[in-house]
């Protein structure tokens, strides 16, 4: 409406324009002489204007009659398509002058612009292939679904256009949330197009949040296939999937090939501490010790974490806390500054009832680093050395407020989680979470087994060892309770 009402003004104004422009023209004085082969001409003002109108539309005809005639002659000369591509070329070029003006509007964000050339180029053109990619773009741009949903299935006729109304497609419904229809669509558009990385990398987050392993280890192997993806990236990633599908298959009770799949996860990335976790659990059930601490072993060297401490204990669960200490310095002589290393340390020794060694070993780490289990640990050390409960609640108290130190973080959007998954459960970014101290708001509070994960459950545990066990299990349920109002 508002459109057509600019249109009638700007009629109107031209017209208004014309008058105003012929009147001032004719109140002039003057006149134009021209003399040509003996005959003489005068011309008013308004005359001489006209007739130079005359003049430039002459020439225009003069100049397409002759471009004719020379088209007439190829054709007499045998060219049976000269005077078809004649006309055909005066269309083309109106079209690219239209379509080029279309892409121009739609880098500068001008949606309903861009769709009105593409509709002028396609009626010169009658290229859609070409056109109908502007449109459906500019339809996305000012918000037109529908508009753009006709487009794309437009283009799902013609073979060459497939791929890209079948992506177009795809990404409406990941935008609308229709994760199932777009992973069948992204599974058709990795069909068409196996070597596109987007389409690849769409395909593999949503397999992995369907959790779908054996097909994200399928789409994985074409990454590596097709060169868009580092060797070593790939064995990172194929060994996030693995840990996957071993977790799905201990779920339906196939113990076999579940260890098999943690041993393979575990071979192809050492560091990845849940595989080397599931490994050394598979082989410890294969009462194969030996296998289970070297590739513990090598996670630790790796990475210091508290699950791999867990179990490393469970290798032998009924062996006394001398020799448990004796046996755990395999883990504890390697990065013996690392706070997990100091932590470990003081664990054992708390089992051993060695609480002068266990407060040497986590030496500065409450004042340096305190976390909320480094604290919990030093109060079990006062507990064990006898001190008065005031200052054992004195720690705790400290603990409540205390950082939760290294969680495993998205690296994407930094949202934290209190297990390791394959996937961010926030973003659905795959393989991005790390063990690392969050940068500032921790919310996820670490599962009671991280808190002096060797004390609990271990054989032979003296009153004093149950009581430390009991301050910390109480502290982890205090945090816990007042976790909510910290939210807050």
């Amino acid at each position: 409406m508002l459109w057509s009402l600019i249109k009638i003004l700007l009629f109107f104004a031209i017209v208004a324009a014309l008058a105003f422009g012929a009147v001032t023209l004719l109140s002039l004085d003057g006149d134009v002489q021209i003399t040509f082969g003996g005959v003489e001409r005068t011309f008013g003002p308004l005359e001489t204007v006209i007739a130079l109108v005359v003049l430039v539309v002459a020439v225009y005809l003069l100049l397409k009659i002759f471009g004719l005639l020379v088209a007439v002659l190829k054709f007499i000369n045998g060219d049976d398509t000269a005077i078809s591509r004649y006309f055909v070329r005066n269309r083309e070029r109106k079209g690219f002058e239209a379509l080029s003006d279309g892409l121009m509007a739609l880098a500068s964000g001008e949606g309903r612009l861009a769709m009105s050339k593409a509709s002028k180029a396609e009626k010169y053109l009658r290229k859609p292939e070409l056109t109908n990619l502007i449109t459906a773009q500019a339809a996305e741009m000012v918000g037109d679904k529908k508009k753009a949903d006709q487009v794309y299935k437009a283009l799902l006729q013609n073979e060459q256009t497939r791929f890209v109304g079948v992506r177009g497609i795809m990404k409406q419904k990941l935008a609308d949330g229709d994760t199932d229809t777009a992973l069948a669509l992204a599974e058709k558009a990795f069909a068409l197009k196996p070597k596109h990385e987007e389409t690849q990398d769409v395909l593999l987050r949503l397999q992995a949040q369907k959790q779908d392993w054996s097909g994200a280890r399928q789409t994985l192997s074409a990454k590596l296939k097709h060169g868009s993806l580092p060797r070593d990236v790939h064995k990172r990633r194929d060994a996030v999937l693995a840990v996957s599908e071993a977790k799905d298959v201990v779920a339906e009770g196939n113990s076999i090939e579940a260890r098999e799949t943690a041993i393979e996860a575990n071979r192809l990335s050492p560091d990845l501490i849940p595989a080397a976790v599931m490994a050394a659990r598979s082989y410890i059930e294969q009462d194969k010790g030996k296998y289970a601490a070297r590739v513990l072993k090598k996670a630790w060297d790796a990475q210091p974490h508290p699950e791999l401490a867990a179990a490393f204990a469970q290798i032998a669960p009924d062996e006394d806390a001398q020799a448990r200490i004796k046996r755990f310095s395999a883990l504890t002589r390697s990065k013996p500054d690392h706070p997990e290393t100091k932590m470990l340390l003081a664990e054992l020794n708390i089992a051993a009832e060695d609480f002068p060694q266990a407060r040497k070993a986590i030496g500065s780490l409450v004042e340096d680093e305190p976390t909320a289990r480094s604290l919990t640990i030093m109060a079990a050390i006062e507990r064990g050395e006898g001190s008065d409960d005031a200052v054992v609640r004195g720690w705790l108290t400290k603990a409540l407020s205390a950082s939760r130190g290294p969680q495993w973080v998205c690296d994407n959007c930094q949202n934290i989680h209190s297990e390791w998954t394959p996937t961010c459960t926030n973003c659905g970014a795959f393989d991005t979470l790390s063990w690392k101290v969050p940068p500032s708001g921790e919310t996820a509070m670490p599962a009671s087994t991280e808190m002096l994960p060797l004390l609990v459950g271990t054989p032979n545990t003296s009153d004093t060892e149950t009581a430390v066990v009991d301050v910390a299990q109480a502290q982890v349920t205090d945090a816990e309770i007042v976790e909510p109002d910290d939210k807050k």
